[in-house]
């Protein structure tokens, strides 16, 4: 985990070196940034629309270069506001799988795709 630790500060690092040479700062507002990284997520969207499930499993090499791409833009985009915002992605990911643990228990996540909030009304209607 060290390594990927070290990777994504490699990469934080970088993407704010890249920026400053540039004088992109003053446009890496956390509110651009946010709505940059909705572009770049509707964007990889785009390559999965009117896909089946078993296609989108088996693109083509062409296509999921492209993805690639796409993914790349997400994460910088999202390393890019972690960073202006001051928080540690790696930290709030970490934090979030423990709360998503506790609202998903094996027991009743199991096997289905029901959100955990749907899935208390449920109970409560039965």
């Amino acid at each position: 985990m060290a390594a990927r630790r070290d990777s994504l500060d490699r990469l934080q690092a970088a993407l704010r070196a890249f920026a400053r040479r540039r004088d992109w700062e003053q446009f890496h507002t956390p509110k651009n940034l946010a709505m940059a990284l909705a572009v770049e997520a509707a964007e990889l969207l785009e390559h999965f629309q009117w896909l089946t499930p078993e296609q989108s499993a088996a693109l083509p090499a062409k296509r999921k270069k492209a993805v690639a791409d796409e993914i790349a833009d997400v994460l910088i985009y999202i390393t890019r506001l972690a960073d202006a915002l001051g928080i540690d992605p790696v930290a709030a990911a970490q934090r979030k799988l423990v709360i998503n643990a506790r609202k998903y228990p094996v027991t009743l996540a199991r096997g289905n795709a029901v959100k955990y909030s749907r899935r208390a009304r449920r109970r409560d209607h039965l």
